[in-house]
C-alpha cells in the first residue's frame, strides 16, 4: 500500500528528474490544434515490418512530436537571430548563417526507431518552414564485411566499434556546417553489407535525421586522454524509443518469421540460407543472435545512452507508445 511517506518520495525524485513525465492520454491530447498532412497508405509506406502502427497512433503520438520539433526548429531559428544581433553590437563580423537542424532517434534493433524516423521524415517536411527533411541511417557508416571479418568483429556487428565512428561524426558534422553536398555510403540489409561505390547525398537540408543504435553514445577519449566531439554534440534534438527488452525480443523473432517468408526468399539475400533449414532450427539460430549480441548490445552501449536523450518515447507490449518524457529547459 501506497503510505504519505512513499508518495512524497517519488514527488521528490520526480521534482529532481530532469524529464517531464506524460501519459499517453496527457500527451496526445496535444495533437487537437493540428491537422494530420498524411494518408493511411503514406503510413504503410513507411511503416517498418512488424511495427503495430496506424493513422490513430499517428495523430496521437507523431503529430504532438512534429508540432514540438517544428517549435525546437523555430526557436532555434530566433536564437540564432538573437546572438548575430548581441555579435554584431559588439562589433563581432562572425554571424552565424543558417544551418541545418539535426535530430538523432536511438533505440534498440526492432524497437522501431526506423519507422519513427521515416514517420517523422515525412510529417516535418509537410511544415512549410522546413520542407527539405534528410533521413540518414548509421548502418551505412558500418564497417564493410571484410574489414569486420578481419578485426574479428563480425558476431559484434551494431556494436560501437564496428562502426567507422569518425567518419560518421564528420558527416554530421559537415551537414551541420552548412557544406552544399556531403556524401554518406550506402548499406544494404539484402546482402548485408555496404554497396561499393554508391552514395548517399545530402544537400543543405532544413532538418536532417539520423538513425541509428548508438548515435547518443558520448565520444572516446584520445590517445592523448582529451575529450573529443561526438556525434551527438552536434544534435539539437534527440529521440529514444524505449520498450522491455523481453518485448523487444519478441518483436525481433516476429519480425525474423515475416522476413523469412519474404526478403530472405530473394537469391541475393545474405540470409537465403534461413529459409533452407526448418523453421524451429532458423528460429534458435535467431534468439542466440539476440541473447549474444542484440541483447548485450542493448544492455551495454543502447540503453545506457537513454538518459541523454531530449525526448523518450516510451512503448508498451503492444508496440504503442505508453508514456512519453519530455527534458525540461
Amino acid at each position: 500500500m501506497e503510505t504519505l511517506d512513499s508518495r512524497a518520495s517519488a514527488q521528490r525524485r520526480g521534482d529532481a528528474s530532469p524529464f517531464v513525465d506524460l501519459t499517453r492520454a496527457e500527451w496526445s491530447a496535444l495533437h487537437e490544434r493540428t491537422p494530420l498532412p498524411l494518408t493511411a497508405e503514406e503510413v504503410e509506406r513507411v511503416r517498418g515490418l512488424g511495427d503495430v502502427i496506424d493513422l490513430k497512433e499517428v495523430e496521437d503520438i507523431y503529430l504532438p512530436l512534429s508540432r514540438l520539433l517544428n517549435l525546437y526548429v523555430q526557436g532555434t531559428g530566433r536564437l540564432r537571430a538573437s546572438l548575430n544581433a548581441f555579435l554584431d553590437g559588439n562589433g563581432h563580423t562572425g554571424t552565424q548563417p543558417g544551418t541545418p537542424f539535426v535530430i538523432g532517434v536511438a533505440g534498440s534493433v526492432a524497437v522501431g526507431k526506423s519507422t519513427t524516423a521515416r514517420l517523422l521524415k515525412a510529417l516535418l517536411a509537410r511544415w512549410p518552414e522546413h520542407p527539405r527533411v534528410e533521413l540518414v541511417t548509421t548502418d551505412g557508416f558500418l564497417l564493410p564485411n571484410a574489414e569486420l571479418e578481419r578485426r574479428g568483429l563480425m558476431a559484434r556487428k551494431g556494436f560501437p566499434e564496428s562502426y567507422d565512428r569518425r567518419a560518421l561524426t564528420r558527416f554530421v558534422a559537415d551537414v551541420k556546417s552548412g557544406k552544399p553536398e556531403v556524401t554518406a555510403p550506402v548499406y544494404s540489409h539484402l546482402v548485408y553489407d555496404i554497396v561499393p561505390d554508391e552514395k548517399l547525398t545530402v544537400c543543405q537540408p532544413d532538418i536532417l535525421i539520423v538513425e541509428g543504435l548508438n548515435v547518443l553514445q558520448p565520444a572516446l577519449p584520445g590517445k592523448d586522454g582529451r575529450t573529443r566531439v561526438g556525434l551527438a554534440d552536434f544534435f539539437d534534438f534527440s529521440i529514444y524509443v524505449d520498450a522491455r527488452p523481453e518485448d523487444i525480443e519478441r518483436w525481433y523473432l516476429n519480425r525474423f518469421r515475416k522476413l523469412r517468408e519474404t526478403a530472405f526468399t530473394d537469391p541475393n539475400s545474405y540470409f537465403r540460407w534461413l529459409t533452407k533449414v526448418p523453421e524451429a532450427e532458423a528460429l534458435e539460430y535467431r534468439r542466440q543472435v539476440w541473447q549474444h549480441t542484440n541483447l548485450p548490445n542493448l544492455t551495454e552501449n543502447v540503453a545506457p545512452t537513454r538518459g541523454r536523450s531530449t525526448l523518450i518515447l516510451r512503448k508498451g507490449a503492444d508496440h504503442k507508445v505508453q508514456r512519453v518524457s519530455l527534458r525540461k529547459l
